[in-house]
């Protein structure tokens, strides 16, 4: 017995040895059972911040407020749809809303006995099931990667089933667009009548691949990029639960990177949680080093040396940008959004206050703004949208940007067609040295081997009206008639040059609407366009102005409109502000005229004649060419000559015929 004992207390077959449970067989305690050896420690695989973070219901869905607005709504009025078509860029929350649907639809309650509700439990067996990704009514496919019509039949075949589990059988297909033309026609007729416990969630990147005849059979919900600032202030929750410090700079350089892309966004923050140490914080100089970005500031100073023609500074930026590891082509996309950026805020300089606009764009792309015209900007525009394509083509990347910025820088200075055209003009309104050579070689040639001669026009003075010398000149010529075959002398002295007209001096507006017209004179458009649409004038007079303005001008239009007419005529001038109606703006006072006009042309009788005959044809616009711009009629007043006491009256027969002459 001792030997059996022994034995068996001494086997070595890996068995544990049995414990004995209970009282013992005289009533003894029980012995007390070994200590349970401590099982090695395995860490669990870590998650990414992508589906650690994965939204569970519609609350913590972010920048999809109408869509989940509409679900909602749905879902409360029991009127859900049988079948869903999303669709949005990547990483926006697509599935992740399919998913939420699933669960809405088949979520039973903590007791067991709820309906579909738009916010789900997440504590019944639906709910843990879907959550993680084994629910048997509830089946994921990727079109991608199963694109051939039998995938759908297996699909088709299982909508004949009732669900097993939940109440509803849904099914999810990613990617949709993938399908080819033969699944799509096989799953038309099940799409538009389904049973009853069948949904469908559709989910793609490429709507326009999705046929027609689909999309007609789903209820569409399109969602949207998530701007910036949402994605700034998710990141920075994150980052607070993930006990890590991000600057506000880093994360608005995450948010802008991710470009609307909630999962992109995610993937950002988890390689620069894994750039930064563990109790620093991470600044914007580490994410754009990840980015292979450069620096916001050394951007604003890239573009601040190109726009001032310094190359040498410049290339120099660039160079160290290099250094740190940007790309090239990316600092020159960078450049064309600060340049968008920054003619955004001088279009609409209300955007200067915007929350959205981070803290480098307002005070440095402000300033810049206000510095850099219109035309600048659209030129710098145009040379780096090509600059860009030229990165791209080119065997060397750095070589080629380093070009794209010389050719910026030496631009900068140039000046725009309108500048060219007003210096060539003011050159003493002489005829271009082309044009004078043109002119002297046909008349020494006789007129045979060039143009026909051209002979100048009595009484006609078209630089005097202020026109281009250029067109001056050309517009008082006309040709020679063909039966006129008297050679046209031309001296072979060059013409005296005509005077320079002198230039002009201060201009003060006498009414309201030369007040405008000399606003636009000074190219301020945006500033003349406010001014005819949404302001009322109460009264005029040099140097004092009283106006109404519409709701929704900028509320610094009067010190603009004040700046420019001091600057322009010389003078100062006070603009008062008053509640009253005041005059019609001067567009509301164009189109009267033209609305009376259309009326005048309607009641002719050859028009009236014309529609009686034609009854399809339509009145097209009438136009005045005596109106102005602004479609009214000039307001000059007619000069009038007044005679002397002592003048003598004349008789209708001894008045000259010429009103120009004037009478002693």
């Amino acid at each position: 017995m001792t030997d059996k004992t022994e034995a068996h207390h001494s086997r070595d077959d890996g068995l544990p040895d049995p414990v004995m449970e209970g009282p013992g067989l005289f009533g003894d305690a029980p012995p007390a059972a070994p200590a349970p050896a401590p099982e090695p420690q395995t860490s669990s695989p870590y998650r990414v911040l992508a589906r650690k973070y994965r939204p569970t219901t519609f609350d913590d869905l972010i920048g999809q407020e109408a869509m989940v607005r509409t679900l909602r709504n749905a879902f409360a009025l029991g009127r859900v749809a049988h079948a869903f078509m999303l669709t949005g860029v990547r990483g926006v929350g697509k599935t992740t809303t399919a998913r939420i649907i699933a669960r809405a639809l088949n979520c039973i309650g903590p007791d067991g006995k709820g309906g579909p509700t738009a916010d789900p439990c997440g504590v019944c067996a639906n709910c843990v099931a879907i959550l993680n990704d084994r629910h048997p009514d509830v089946l994921e496919m990727d079109a991608a990667s199963r694109t051939g019509v039998d995938d759908v039949r297996e699909i088709i075949e299982a909508t004949r089933f009732r669900p097993m589990q939940g109440r509803m059988k849904v099914f999810i297909i990613d990617e949709v667009h993938m399908l080819s033309r033969n699944a799509f026609n096989a799953l038309l007729k099940t799409l538009e009548e389904p049973p009853a416990q069948v949904t469908f969630i559709f989910a793609t990147t490429e709507l326009r691949k999705v046929p027609v005849t689909v999309l007609s059979r789903c209820q569409r919900f399109d969602l949207r990029r998530v701007p910036q600032a949402d994605l700034a202030a998710l990141f920075a929750r994150i980052a607070e639960k993930e006990q890590v410090r991000l600057s506000e700079d880093a994360l608005a350089l995450i948010a802008r990177a991710a470009d609307g892309s909630v999962r992109d966004g995610l993937s950002l923050l988890d390689q620069a949680i894994a750039q930064g140490e563990d109790a620093a914080e991470i600044g914007a100089s580490v994410v754009s080093d990840m980015l292979g970005l450069a620096d916001r500031q050394v951007v604003f100073d890239l573009l601040d040396a190109a726009m001032t023609g310094k190359p040498d500074q410049a290339l120099a930026l660039a160079d160290a940008a290099h250094a740190r590891g940007a790309d090239l082509g990316l600092v020159l996309g960078d450049m064309l959004d600060l340049i968008h950026t920054i003619s955004r805020l001088r279009a609409v300089p209300s955007l200067r206050d915007s929350a959205d606009m981070p803290e480098a764009e307002r005070v440095r792309g402000t300033e810049m703004a206000e510095a850099l015209p219109v035309p600048v900007l659209m030129r710098a525009w145009q040379m780096l949208v090509k600059g860009l394509k030229e990165v791209e083509m080119a065997p060397d990347r750095r070589a080629a940007a380093d070009m794209v910025l010389i050719r910026l820088c030496y631009v900068a200075d140039l000046p725009s067609p309108e500048d060219l055209v007003r210096r060539l003009s003011g050159q003493g309104g002489q005829t271009p040295s082309a044009l004078s050579e043109a002119r002297s070689d046909g008349g020494r040639s006789g007129g045979q081997d060039g143009p026909p001669p051209l002979r100048m026009v009595a009484g006609t003075s078209v630089a005097a009206r202020g026109a281009p010398a250029a067109v001056a000149a050309v517009a008082v010529q006309e040709p020679v008639p063909e039966h006129d075959l008297t050679p046209v002398p031309v001296p072979d002295a060059e013409p005296d040059p005509v005077p320079a007209p002198e230039p002009q001096g201060p201009v003060v507006p006498r009414t309201w609407r030369e007040a405008v017209a000399l606003v636009k004179d000074q190219r301020e458009a945006l500033l003349h366009g406010s001014l005819r649409n949404g302001v009322h004038v109460i009264s005029f007079s040099p140097g004092a102005i009283t106006m109404r303005m519409q709701p929704g001008l900028p509320a610094d239009l009067p010190r603009q409109f004040q700046k420019v007419l001091e600057n322009a005529s010389g003078m100062s001038w006070r603009i008062r502000l008053s509640q009253e109606e005041g005059e019609p703006t001067l567009d509301e006072q164009g189109a009267e005229i033209i609305q009376f006009q259309r009326r005048t042309a309607q009641a002719h009788p050859l028009v009236k004649a014309i529609l009686a005959v034609f009854p399809d044809a339509e009145l097209g616009d009438v136009q005045d060419h005596a109106l102005d711009e602004y479609g009214l009629p000039p307001e000059e007043p007619p000069e009038l000559v007044f005679a002397p006491l002592d003048a003598e009256l004349l008789d209708e027969d001894e008045r000259p015929s010429d009103p120009g002459l004037s009478i002693d």
